[in-house]
C-alpha cells in the first residue's frame, strides 16, 4: 500500500478552512484550488493526494477505500450512515441543523417535512413521537413552505439571513454540525503511522470543544 495519504476533500468553504487548519498543523498544503478544474490534486511535499469531491460523496470515498480519510459534515456523515471511522472534531465549517417554518404554523392533519437530510428527520421526528411525511429535496428548501408543498423544513442554518429574507424562522435546533476527520478502516490499520501523526498535529491547533460550541453562529 502506497506511503502516500489519499485524502477526499469538498472544495469551497470547507476545503479552505481545512487546508488553513492543515497549514497550521505543519503541513504544506495549497492555499486555494478553486482556479483549478482538477479532480485530483498531488501535494507530494505533504505526502498527500487530495480527491476534490462533492460533499456527500466523502464518506462514499472513504468507504470503498479510494480516498484513505476525508473531511465532511456531521451532518453527511449521519444521513449517508457510511461504515468508516470518525476520528477528529475539527472544529470548522460550524452551522446547525433546525427545525424550520413560517411563523404563524400550526399543527394540522397532515403534517410535511421538506429536506435534504430524510434518514436524520425522520430519526428525529420519531423520537419526538410526531407523525410526518418527509419530503426529499436537493435544493432551495425554503422554497417548500413558502409554496405550500411542507409545513416545515430541515435544513442548515448558518447565520439565518437566508430565512429572514424569506419570512421563515428557526423553530427547533436539532445538532450543531462541524466538519469531522474520517477514515477507511482498512486505511487505519495499514497506515496507521501517518494517520495517527495527522490526527497528533490537528489535535495541536484545533479548538477546544468549549470554543467550538461557543464559536457557534447565533441569529
Amino acid at each position: 500500500m502506497s506511503d502516500i495519504l489519499k485524502v477526499a476533500m469538498p472544495k469551497g468553504r470547507i476545503y479552505k478552512k481545512a487546508s488553513k487548519l492543515f497549514r497550521e498543523a505543519g503541513l504544506d498544503i495549497p492555499v486555494d484550488v478553486d482556479d483549478t478544474r482538477k479532480l485530483v490534486i498531488e501535494v507530494p511535499e505533504a505526502g498527500m493526494e487530495f480527491i476534490m469531491a462533492k460533499p456527500v460523496d466523502v464518506p462514499t470515498y472513504v468507504e470503498y477505500g479510494v480516498a484513505d480519510i476525508g473531511i465532511v459534515g456531521k451532518d453527511v456523515l449521519l444521513e449517508e450512515n457510511r461504515d468508516v471511522y470518525e476520528l477528529l472534531n475539527l472544529g470548522i465549517a460550524q452551522c446547525r441543523m433546525s427545525v424550520i417554518g413560517l411563523p404563524d404554523w400550526t399543527p394540522g392533519i397532515q403534517q410535511r417535512v421538506a429536506t435534504k437530510y430524510p434518514r436524520i428527520a425522520s430519526q428525529y421526528f420519531r423520537e419526538q413521537g410526531q407523525q410526518v411525511e418527509v419530503i426529499k429535496l436537493n435544493g432551495s428548501i425554503e422554497l417548500a413552505p413558502l409554496i405550500g408543498l411542507a409545513d416545515r423544513i430541515v435544513d442548515l442554518v448558518e447565520t439565518g439571513q437566508t430565512l429572514r429574507e424569506n419570512g421563515l424562522v428557526e423553530m427547533t435546533g436539532i445538532l450543531d454540525i462541524t466538519s469531522r476527520l474520517i477514515a477507511n478502516r482498512v486505511s487505519y490499520r495499514m497506515k496507521n503511522g501517518r494517520i495517527q501523526a495527522l490526527c497528533d498535529a490537528l489535535q495541536q491547533v484545533i479548538p477546544s470543544p468549549n470554543e467550538i460550541s461557543a464559536g457557534n453562529l447565533q441569529g
